[in-house]
């Protein structure tokens, strides 16, 4: 018996859509003075009455998702991120910039400051000091617990500023002057910085540093001096910037350019090919306007957006930004590496998602 046209409706999917739903569905169509269909398009229900469900769908998700790299190093990874939603991307960039541990300065006790530079400057300049400090190795350190070795590592910072002959010696602090004290406090009285047992043989350990050796801390002048002792421990971003792991973390739409009209005047495809070289180009047989990809000729899609407040101009083409394909960018402080930090944003995602599967 043949089937009803209610039942082939229903085994109507997305690719079934119309061709101008299907952009506003997957493409955000930019224009000179606003953008359009800028919205994701999530509700199970939304097309239904074109019998199509657009429920997630698990398998789906499975099959489209994908991540190139496009770049890495040790202080930035470049990567696209196709077939996901913009709250997943939007959720990993929180998750980098705010909620990965990292090591920083947080109490900073001042012997000595007779610098131009107020104490409480300096403590904050102190605190931005990236600290190649490897967060794993330490435990939380509670508001009521006492550093110990468990919880704290501990700088040290002694600096003064002198003539010797026609040079001034030590007229720059810098982060290299840190001096990392395994052996806890040396005024452990007045800091409550008491170890047990020294830090130097803890395993997973190696000798703390800045991850910059040339940070500018102060400049001294002959006969001043800074001496202080600065206690580093764990902390996340959400709480200072100065435990963000990123310098920055960010993401863009993936750009597209179309052409969307057959017969084109020759002075319009001259203009545009004049304007962005390899962007627009002529075919070599019909002579007709083709586009290049928008990836390799991002400088010229500024000027493109300003051409499409003209008729003539925005009837023939068509500046897109796919929905779900994403541009990631993490720039690394140097505390760990970019790869690094972004699979640890990866755990942490999947453990908010397995602790909210678990309360339903």
């Amino acid at each position: 018996m043949p089937a009803s046209g209610s039942e082939k409706k229903a085994k109507m999917t997305l690719k079934d859509l119309p061709a101008h739903l299907e952009q506003q569905r997957t493409h955000v169509v930019c224009g000179t003075e606003r953008n359009k269909h800028v919205n994701t398009l999530t509700a199970a229900n939304i097309f239904r009455p074109l019998g199509i469900d657009n429920s997630w769908d698990l398998t789906a998700f499975k099959e489209q998702f994908e991540i190139k790299i496009n770049k890495l190093n040790d202080e930035c990874m470049e990567f696209e991120m196709i077939g996901c939603d913009p709250a997943i991307a939007n959720a990993l960039r929180r998750i980098l910039i705010a909620e990965i541990p990292t090591v920083a300065i947080e109490h900073v006790f001042i012997v000595n400051n007779t610098s131009i530079i107020q104490d409480e400057v300096l403590a904050h300049r102190l605190g931005l000091i990236p600290l190649a400090i490897d967060p794993a190795i330490l435990e939380d350190r509670l508001p009521e617990e006492t550093a110990n070795e468990k919880n704290t590592i501990i700088f040290k910072l002694d600096v003064t500023c002198k003539r010797s002959g026609d040079k001034i010696i030590n007229d720059r602090v810098t982060s290299g002057h840190l001096q990392w004290l395994p052996s806890g406090s040396e005024m452990p009285d007045e800091t409550g910085g008491k170890f047990a047992s020294g830090q130097s043989y803890m395993a997973g350990l190696t000798e703390p540093h800045a991850v910059h050796d040339d940070i500018l801390i102060a400049k001294l002048r002959p006969g001043q001096s800074i001496t202080l002792e600065a206690h580093c421990i764990r902390g996340e971003g959400r709480e200072h910037a100065k435990w963000s792991p990123v310098a920055t973390a960010w993401y863009r739409l993936y750009p597209e350019v179309k052409v969307i009209k057959e017969e084109i005047g020759d002075e319009v495809i001259d203009e545009l090919i004049e304007t962005a070289p390899g962007l627009f180009y002529r075919h070599a047989s019909s002579g007709k306007l083709c586009a290049g990809i928008a990836r390799e000729h991002e400088q010229h899609l500024e000027k493109v957006r300003l051409m499409l407040d003209r008729e003539e101009i925005s009837s023939c083409v068509q500046l897109l930004k796919r929905k779900h394909h994403f541009i990631f960018t993490i720039e690394s402080t140097g505390i760990l590496p970019p790869n690094t930090l972004f699979l640890q944003a990866l755990e942490i995602l999947s453990r908010k998602a397995q602790k909210l599967a678990d309360k339903l």
